[in-house]
This record gives C-alpha cells, structure tokens and sequence, in this order.
C-alpha cells in the first residue's frame, strides 16, 4: 500500500468531521472599525455637502439608510463589493466627470479605509438620522458593568446533593429557575411537561478524561498514561485536589496562563513595518510568565504593567521586574515611518489606551477620539483626560524613522564597574576615532579639493578608472524628477544629479552594481557637497544581514579622493540583489548624487596601503587614513567582544508634564479646549486620585484601574479566567462589558467569583483552584448532546421559552469539547516524540537577526518561547488560528478549513515528530505490537485504542517490512486525527 492511500485510509478510519465555531464579535468589531477609521473620514471630507444641513445630488452619508439608499445618482453603495459602488468610484477619481471631493482627491490611506469598509460589509452602526448621539450623562446609565461590585451570598437549591462548591450552586439556581420558568410557560399554553432539569449522576467526566482535560487547561501539556493511571487508581476523594494543587504549583503553569495574557495584551517581538525586531521583548513575556507562576496579585501585576518604572522597589530584583513589566507600553504595532510626530504621538496614545481599555476594563475607549462614544457613557474629554496622562509618557526617540526606547536595567555594583570600565573606553576611542576623521577631511580638503583660479584643473573621471565596481548617476534607476548637472567640474562620469529642492519625499535613487561574486565590500558615496546641501540625506544599504541607513552631511567634503564618504563594510551576495538607495525624505537643502562606489574590502586595503606610500602626510607620525581604519577596528572589537549592558524595552516620563487638548474630530492640527489629566468617569466610585501637576499621573491611572473599587477590574479578570477554562466567558464578549457587548448569563456568579478574587488577594491561582474544583468543570462534555437530545423528544416548543441549546449552553455552562490551539497541537506532538526542550526563558533568536522577514523557527522549546514576529508566524500559528498579534485578542477564532488537515497530513514538522515518536516507541521494552499500539494511542490521544482502530493498526503492520517506517505512520495517523485535536 502506497504512503498516500494507506495514510487517507487510517485518516478516514479514525478521523471524524466537526463543524467549525464562527467567531465571536464580528459585528462589534465591524462596528469598531467604522466608528475608528471609517467615520473620521466621513465627518472631515464629506459631511460639509452630504449632511444634515445640506444634501448635494441628494445624497446624506451622515446615516446608514441614507448611506445604502444613496441620492440622484442612485445607491452609494453596494456592500461587499466596493469595484461596483459609487462611493468607491467616485473618492478613486478613476471617472473624470465624477470626482469627489471635487478639489482635492483624498489622501490614498483615507481611500483605502473606505474601499476595506465597502469590502467587509459596509457594517454601520448609525441608526438615528443624525450626525452624533449624546452618550448617556456620567453615572446615569443602568448597565450593568459600571454598577459597584456586591457581595453575594450562594442561592439555595433543590438538589442539594450535586453541588460541590459555591459555584455550582450559582450555576444549579440558574438551571432550576429557567427550568421553572419553562415548564410554567408550558402549562399556560396547554402543554403540561416535566421540565425538571436536575443534573443526572453520569454527568461527572470519567478519570482519564479529568486528568487529560485538567492537564491541557492548567498545563497545556498532556499527561502520561503513568500519570493518567495513578490517578485512577487513587481512591481518595481528595486526588483530584491533589493533582489541581501541582499542576498550579508547576512551572508549566506561567508557560500556559502566561500565553493566555500575551494574547491579551498584543504581545509581539517585531513590527510590521520593514521588520524591525524588538529585541529585549523577550524579558516582557519571562516577566509573564513568572508573574502567573510566583502568582503575582493581579492587581500588582497590573500597576507593574502601566507604572513599574515609576513604583518604589525593595530589592534590585524587583525594579528590573517593574522596569520590564512596562515593556507593555511599547509593544503596540507603530507606524515608526510617521514623518508628522504630533500624529505619531497621538497614534501611539490612542494604541496604548485602546488596549488598556480592551484588556484591563473591556471597554472600546478608542472609540472616544473623535466624538463621544456612540453607545457607551464614554465622552471625549474622558478619553482625552486619559490621554493626557500617556501623552505625558515618551515610548519612542523621534527621527526620520523613530524607534522605540530601550534603557539600562539596574545591575549589581561590581557589575556596573565593569559596564562603567568597558563604557569608558569606547567613548575613548569614539573621541580618537572623532579626532582622526576631522584630520582625514583636512587632508582630503588640502590635497582633494579643486582650487579656483588659474590653476585650476577640472577632476572629471570616468567610472571605469576608479578601482572596484562603481555605479554612476546615469545608471541609477531614478523615482520622481532629477536635475542633471556638470556645473562643479568635479564629478565621475557624465555629471551628478540633485532634487533641485522639490519633491521632498517623494524621489529616489537606486545603485544597483552587477557584482559577480560574494563577499564583504566597503560602500562609498560620491556627492556634490556645499553650503547649500541637506545635511542629513539617507543613504540605505541593501545587503546581506538585511539594510542599514546612514544620514549623510553634504555640506561636508568627502573625506575620500574628495569624492567619497564610506557608508560601512557589508556583505553581499553574487546573485544582483545588493544596492544602494538614496532618498531625499526629510531633508531639507540640495539632495545631490553623483555615484555609488562597492570597493571590495581586499581592494580598500591595498589602496590605504598605497596611499600611505604616496602620501608623506604625517599625523603625530602615523597617516591618518591607517590610524583611523585602526582605530575603528579597535572599536568594532570592543564592542563585540566587551560585556553587554543588559537592556529593556520600555518607556519614561516626558520632560514636560502637559493636559491634553481635545483632538476636534480626532486631528492632531485641530485643537479644542485643554482637559485635565483624569479617568474614565462611569468606572470611578468615589474621590479619583489626584494627578500630580509635575508627574504624568501614570502611576495614579496605574491604581485606578487597580482599585477593588473599579467595578470593571475584577470583573473582567475572571471572566476571562473562567473564558480559558471553559472556552467561553459569562459574558461571551471578554473584551467589551459596554452596551454592544454581551450580558452576562449568571451576573450574580460573575459578581461573587469577582469579590471573593478581591478578598484572596488578587489571586489568579486561587480562583483557578475555585473553579476547577467545582462539579460544573467537572462535567462530561456530552452532557449537551444527551440533555438536549432528551429534552427535544416528544414535545413542541413554547413560543414565549428559551431555545433548548441556549438554555444549556448559556445557562448550565458545562465543558464543551474543545479544539487544541496552536501552541498545544505543538507542543503535544513534541512531547510524544520526546523532543521537547526543557530549556525555559531567555532570547528565541539570535541577537545579530536584522528583520523577520522569512524567520523559521526550528527550536523544539515550547511554543510560547517561539519568536511572535509579525511578518513570520510559525506555519501552525497561522493555520490553526493563533492570536493576531497586533490586536486585543481575549478571543481566538475557532475556524475548521482545509489546510489544517492538509498541514497535519504534509507538513515535514508533523512528520519528523511521527518518526522521532516511532523510534522512541520502538526503543521501549515492550512485548508485541499490540502493547505497542495501545502505548501509542495513550500517549497520543490520552486513551486506549478501540477495536476498530486495533485492526487497522494490524493491517498496516502487516503491510510493511521496516518497523519505524509503519509505526511513523501510524503516529502520523494519529497526530491528523480528530481525538489528537480535541479534548474533551
């Protein structure tokens, strides 16, 4: 039998088809994106002639019907399909007679929001015919998320024999007054019906099935059948708790809550934008992770994450674990290429609270920028009261490309001695290196420069005669309008090009040499240089390990033959991909170009040898262009072979303490009335904290959100715990307890689970412990299929009752069956093929790793220690939906398509992990293959094989001769089958 049908056939013999789970949320989400992005645009270009007070063409946007009826022309729009909407044609200018707005086209970023709102449904929150909705007065709303917390003592029940814990008696007072309900409502339309609904005695999970499950949820990890064995043999009433108590005590535990949270908080190591690697990101997800495992109290944890730079701290320890905890402040997905800093600024800001608000509060704040929020009691001054704090908050250094801060973590004093001592002596030779470099140009401008008068001799050179390869003005390929000029008489080739001062931003020049062989070349830039020029014109390198930028002065000399600056020493492949870019962006002056010299680094070393023979220039005795290659050398050693200061990535406070001014429409240009620092008003019961006038008010916010006195906090925390237990939330919508979010469906559960957290401490670990504990975790996951199969015979719906689905799902909250996520299929394939690292921590890449681009991640340590790049997500991240990870995710999508089974049945990791586990199988001291088999299905699957799946496993056997190639299939099978996915 050949590996393809032998493969489908135990595929087809052991795997089952499950429907998929749509995701949660979309249409909050479509409904977030619109009052985002898609509304500012509307409201700024449109509302002046298509609104309230004036409707040209007969045409209002300011309203979803008038938007979908459209005017004179017809509907605007055709949701879904934005190639045949009007409104899309129209902003595209593609007709010249319809051209709208008629004077200026909208920018292409504003065009692209409205042509992605069209494509994804056009979804329009705007019911009322009006441009705005006044948000409900402060602390008027009755909803209930912003009502105090109560304490609430456990409800009686009838069958007082099933529940455990409090908890199951919250979910057991549920299920009877719905049942009631019910059979009452039957009754009065003439159906009389037994709607008892007492949970029956098999509803309990067997044994294997607790362990295997309690495993996955505290571990992440599966157990083994020694494991599973020991605890069904433990008679004791008490070996469940026993067990619950060392998985919580385990360090696998932060590895597993730890990614829970990461998920919550966009957790990333680089950015979209060119690839840029975050790399001190890492310390933020150990921080995580051994935050859950010492259990942190949540509400520290908390503080840590906004504040920690500014909290007091008793030991060294904890100010690096503060400093590093604020690593969350900066791992947003910038824009960094912003050249207007006021938007970044504010950019930022909005990213930052938009995520404290999804993940701390459940709440949209970001929705606040530009108006009040439309459904929650959430006005603009609230947002920019909130924003003031953060914009008092500095998390990146402004340049032509900004970047992100990484400071100096504290260290131990004789270690400061060495990093003091190694620090001394690089700014001693950076000055040596300054020294060297200003007599190199003294030189190059004695013996370079072309002198007027009648002496004067042009230096015009052809490109052939300089050594090396060299890439003159005329074969750059050119972006935007390029002066030719010969004016200088000083230049390679046939003359030099310059921006003549327009365009600024928009051109380019592109030196791409034909370099026939590999290797490591010096690149050097020949300009036009004067007092007129710009003086810092990038100039980006693409070589090997990626691109480097180099801001070159062009009211300097060239400081080589009087033609070049050396932009470095890089590695370049032979295969025509290496080149030179130079960019006029952000300057101001002349931008000018006259070649692109790649000196093979054996020919720079010949010509400074040379050139110190010709030259008797004499600097103390030692020629300055030898001096200064060795000195840079000297430097180049130092600093890799010298100790490395360890760094985080965070943020500090801003030099000046500001309030905020309301952002009209959300524009950084268009400033309202200023708003001091404060908080959201709806969420604070009681005196807020007072904002210091000469701090930011970081750590203020920091205990607001931390205080037992925040309704939200808590409230949100366990429901999310509760959400990682039982795959959905009491409020189903973990990131927005507003008025377009869920209810919850046990309010009083939620509450008491939330003040009973408080009361413990802010313990995760304990309210884990709770949960666990109780009989509705404990609970066979086929209990909704029985209950609802028996509770449908026989009988006709009530018209004025809850559908029977619902009643079980929502209000008797047992385990659902479950698909494995990412990281678990992973790291379970690892751990039956024994190749799991226990290496815990620590960097996932090396330091030298320039971007992520094409990153593959090949290390067998657990998958939360895999890099979260955004450009390069493991393949089993990205088929089996894993967090996006420049988003809130509270919850994952759950999709069932075809390239999972297509990667499970074709990938080669699944297929290595089969053959390792094959040969540890093998390897084992066990008599027959029977035993072998049954060996496998219980490190695979956590349970004995059936008789069927005994037979196939036989006639594969059988079939073929060399034993690790049949059982690499037979593992092969079981990782593409449905009970290797799914727990129970």
């Amino acid at each position: 039998m050949s590996h393809w049908s032998r493969q489908a056939w135990l595929l087809l013999i052991t795997s089952c088809v499950l429907g998929s789970r749509p995701a949660l949320g979309a249409a909050e989400a479509g409904a977030e994106f619109f009052e985002k992005r898609v509304r500012p645009v509307l409201v700024e270009r449109c509302y002046e002639c298509h609104g309230e007070k004036k409707q040209k063409g007969g045409l209002r946007l300011d309203h979803a019907a008038a938007l979908t009826k459209g005017g004179d022309s017809g509907p605007a729009l055709l949701p879904g399909q934005p190639e045949k909407s009007l409104l899309i044609k129209v902003i595209s200018w593609s007709d010249p007679d319809l051209q709208m707005p008629p004077k200026n086209k909208l920018p292409e970023a504003e065009i692209a929001t409205l042509t992605e709102w069209v494509k994804m449904g056009a979804p329009d929150p705007r019911t009322n015919a009006t441009a705005s909705v006044t948000p409900p007065a402060f602390r008027t709303t009755n909803h209930w998320a912003y009502q105090p917390l109560k304490k609430i003592l456990p409800p009686t029940v009838k069958d007082s024999s099933w529940p455990r814990t409090d908890l199951d008696r919250f979910i057991l007072a549920k299920l009877e007054s719905v049942a009631a309900a019910r059979a009452s409502a039957a009754n009065q339309n003439g159906q009389p019906r037994s709607y008892e609904m007492r949970p029956p005695a098999a509803m309990d999970a067997d044994r294997a099935t607790l362990l295997r499950r309690a495993y996955y949820d505290l571990l992440g990890l599966p157990p083994s059948p020694e494991q599973i064995d020991d605890f069904v043999k433990d008679p004791s009433p008490e070996a469940f708790a026993r067990v619950v108590d060392r998985l919580l005590a385990s360090p696998q535990f932060g590895e597993r809550w730890g990614r829970h949270w990461l998920d919550v908080v966009r957790y990333a190591e680089s950015v979209t934008l060119r690839g840029f690697i975050f790399k001190e990101a890492w310390r933020y997800r150990d921080y995580v992770i051994e935050s859950f495992n010492s259990d942190l109290p949540y509400d520290q944890f908390i503080r840590e994450q906004i504040a920690g730079d500014l909290l007091p701290a008793n030991s060294l320890a904890e100010k690096r674990r503060q400093m590093t905890a604020t690593t969350f402040l900066a791992l947003g997905n910038t824009n960094l290429e912003e050249q207007d800093k006021a938007q970044l600024r504010m950019d930022i800001v909005d990213e930052q609270l938009d995520t404290i608000g999804k993940a701390m509060l459940a709440q949209t704040i970001g929705c606040a920028r530009c108006h009040d929020h439309k459904f929650d009691p959430i006005p603009t001054r609230d947002y920019y009261a909130m924003a003031g704090i953060l914009r008092s908050t500095r998390t990146v250094t402004n340049a032509n490309v900004s970047g992100w801060l990484e400071l100096p973590l504290p260290v131990e004093a004789e270690q400061e001695k060495i990093f003091a001592a190694h620090e001394q002596q690089v700014v001693a030779l950076q000055s040596q290196i300054k020294t060297a470099k200003d007599a190199a140009k003294v030189l190059a401008g004695k013996n370079s420069e072309p002198k007027p008068g009648r002496d004067f001799q042009p230096a015009v050179v052809a490109a052939s005669a300089l050594p090396g390869l060299v890439v003159d003005s005329a074969q750059a390929k050119a972006v935007g309008a390029w002066k030719h000029s010969q004016f200088s008489k000083h230049y390679i080739g046939d003359g030099y090009v310059h921006d003549d001062l327009q365009g600024k931003g928009g051109k380019t020049l592109t030196f791409q040499p034909d370099l026939k062989k590999a290797g490591r070349y010096e690149v050097r830039f020949a300009y036009q240089h004067g007092t007129s020029r710009a003086t810092n014109v990038p100039v980006t390198v693409f070589h090997a390990n990626g691109e480097t930028t180099v801001l070159v002065n062009q009211q300097e000399a060239p400081v080589l033959d009087g033609r070049f600056v050396s932009l470095g020493q890089f590695l370049f492949e032979g295969n025509g991909f290496g080149s030179a870019l130079v960019s006029n962006e952000g300057t101001q002056g002349h931008v000018t170009a006259d070649a692109v010299q790649f000196l093979p680094v054996e020919a720079v070393e010949i010509t400074a040898t040379s050139d110190a023979k010709k030259s008797p220039a004499k600097k103390d005795g030692v020629n300055s262009s030898t001096e200064l290659k060795s000195l840079e050398a000297k430097l180049k050693q130092l600093n890799e072979s010298g100790p490395q200061r360890p760094l985080v990535m965070s943020v500090r406070e801003e030099e000046k303490i500001e309030d905020a001014f309301v952002h009209v429409r959300g524009s950084v240009h268009n400033l309202g009335a200023k708003v001091p620092r404060g908080f959201l008003q709806v969420a604070t019961l009681g005196a807020p904290p007072v904002v210091p006038e000469k701090q930011s008010g970081r750590l203020e916010f920091a205990d607001w959100i931390a205080s037992p006195s925040n309704p939200l906090t808590a409230r949100v925390l366990v429901n999310r715990t509760w959400h990682w237990l039982f795959g959905a939330g009491l409020v189903r919508t973990t990131d927005n307890f507003g008025t377009t979010g869920d209810t919850p469906s046990h309010p009083e559960l939620l509450d008491h689970l939330a003040t009973q957290f408080i009361a413990q401490g802010w313990s995760v670990k304990k309210l884990v412990r709770e949960i666990v504990l109780s009989r509705t975790y404990q609970q066979a996951s086929e209990v909704i299929s029985k209950t609802v199969i028996s509770t449908q015979s026989d009988r006709s719906e009530p018209t004025n009752s809850l559908n029977t689905v619902s009643l079980m799902t929502d209000y008797f909250s047992p385990f659902r069956r479950r698909r494995l996520d990412a990281e678990c299929l992973r790291d379970t394939m690892l751990s039956v093929s024994g190749q799991m690292s226990s290496e815990r921590g620590g960097p996932s890449f090396k330091a030298t790793l320039p971007a992520d681009y094409g990153f593959n991640y090949t290390d067998p340590r657990r998958s939360v220690y895999a890099p979260a790049f955004r450009n390069a997500l493991p393949e089993i991240f990205e088929v089996f939906d894993f967090a996006d990870p420049s988003m809130v995710v509270g919850v994952r999508n759950i999709s069932t398509v075809a390239p999972q089974a297509l990667f499970l049945m074709n990938h080669p990791f699944v297929r290595a992990q089969a053959q390792a586990a094959a040969k540890r199988l093998i390897a084992e001291n066990l008599p027959d293959d029977a035993a072998r088999w049954q060996r496998a299905c219980r490190l695979a699957l956590g349970r004995v094989p059936t008789e069927g799946e005994k037979l196939v496993a036989k006639k594969c056997l059988s079939e073929e001769t060399d034993p690790v190639t049949a059982w690499t299939e037979l593992f092969h099978t079981l990782f593409a089958s449905a009970d290797f996915r799914y727990v129970n």
